[in-house]
């Protein structure tokens, strides 16, 4: 009896209840499915159809009402084992989306080049040619320094050829390089001894200064200095110049005067084919031209005959004249 009595009383308080009309039912089915997306088109038609279905039958309003109820449950129903699946097994959509995102993140952080790199690299080299172009302007500074504080001891195109000497000449007597200053002067390096060379050199000098004094009036003193101080004497060297031509000087002296000579006007002899006494002596092939301050002018190889050596002589005067 009190159960039936409760039952009674359940369905007069269900009676009482308000009822829901099935299409504002339906309605707000929809709504809610727009606006949260936890309905699918499937669940939201179930809902529909049984609410439809409970007011076709014209059966009780309570039974429309429940049918409407299980309609929106089975609805409710398939979002939450969606969501269940999100979080499960069938969720794998979720943690690959978040995967995607992180990988795509970390892509672009963990590239070759970053912002932050690409910024390092443009400071850097910008750095580094800063530097490299403020050394170079200091290097060149310093070279113009170093070249303006240097003052050449001859004038630009001058050799270093020449300079104080002190020798005996043919007569014995003691000369030295300012003997022979206010005279232009062509000097000759050989040896008394020499079977070919020299002969052949001096018979051209000797010619050359004999053309020059005919054809422009000018003196050239002619100089022969040995570089064999151990065999060539003063008496051996005045026998031998007088051989070639009457105004050639001939100069000899001790093994360091000879040599102190032959270094300041960079002639090279040496010894070679010893046999006791009688040796060759290798020596430069040259012919040095000095103007009458004693200074350097112009030098003439063998490659030069008589004609040319006179030829070149004159020239060098005259242009020196001129300047």
């Amino acid at each position: 009896m009190r159960s039936h009595a409760l039952q009674l009383v359940a369905r007069a308080v269900r009676a009482s209840a308000p009822r829901p009309h099935p299409q504002r039912h339906l309605h707000q089915v929809a709504a809610l499915r727009a606006s949260t997306g936890f309905f699918s088109t499937e669940a939201a038609a179930g809902a529909s159809a049984a609410a439809t279905a409970g007011a076709a039958q014209g059966g009780s309003k309570s039974a429309a009402a429940a049918a409407a109820s299980s309609g929106a449950a089975q609805a409710a129903s398939k979002p939450a084992a969606v969501a269940s699946g999100s979080d499960g097994g069938g969720g794998g959509s979720g943690r690959d989306g978040k995967s995607q995102q992180g990988d795509s993140g970390k892509s672009v952080r963990g590239g070759p080049v970053s912002w932050l790199s690409f910024l390092l690299l443009l400071v850097t080299g910008g750095g580094i040619i800063v530097y490299y172009d403020k050394e170079k302007k200091r290097h060149i500074e310093e070279l113009k320094n170093s070249t303006n504080s240097v003052k050449p001891a001859q004038s630009v195109g001058t050799a270093a050829i020449g300079g104080p000497f002190t020798l005996l000449n043919h007569d014995g007597k003691t000369v030295t390089e300012k003997d022979f200053l206010g005279k232009w002067t062509l000097l000759y390096f050989g040896f008394t001894h020499c079977p070919d060379i020299c002969p052949d050199e001096l018979q051209k000098m000797a010619a050359a200064i004999n053309k020059i004094k005919e054809k422009a009036k000018l003196e050239i003193v002619p100089v022969f200095i040995s570089v064999d101080p151990e065999r060539d004497t003063v008496e051996q060297v005045h026998d031998y110049v007088k051989e070639f031509h009457q105004d050639l000087i001939g100069l000899t002296g001790t093994s360091d005067e000879v040599r102190k000579v032959a270094r300041a006007y960079r002639v090279y002899y040496m010894k070679t084919e010893e046999e006791g006494s009688d040796y060759l002596v290798d020596h430069s092939i040259v012919m040095y031209l000095m103007n009458p301050k004693m200074e350097f002018v112009k030098f003439f190889g063998k490659n030069y005959d008589e004609d040319t050596l006179a030829e070149g002589i004159i020239k060098e005067v005259r242009e020196h004249k001129r300047s």
